[in-house]
C-alpha cells in the first residue's frame, strides 16, 4: 500500500529499507524520500519502520539444557 502519495513510497520499501539495515526513520527517510514533503504519512511510515525492525530482531541463541534424569 502507498504511505507516501507525495514521493510514491510503499509500506514494503519501508520495510526492505529497515530490512537492509536501517537504523532510524530518518536514515529510511532520506533512503526513500517517505515524509520528506508534506508530512502527514510520518507517524505511519514510523510505526511501519518500527514494526518491521521488531520483526527483523532474532531471539537469542541460547543453549538448551537437557533434563535432569
Amino acid at each position: 500500500m502507498y504511505v507516501c502519495i507525495c514521493n510514491a513510497v510503499t509500506d514494503r520499501a519501508i520495510r526492505e529499507a529497515a530490512a537492509s539495515g536501517a537504523s532510524s526513520f530518518d536514515e529510511v527517510r532520506s533512503r526513500t524520500g517517505c515524509a520528506d514533503c508534506c508530512g502527514s504519512c510520518e507517524d505511519l511510515a514510523a510505526q511501519i519502520f518500527q514494526d518491521a525492525q521488531r520483526a527483523n530482531m532474532r531471539p537469542l541463541d541460547l543453549p538448551v539444557f537437557a533434563r535432569a534424569a
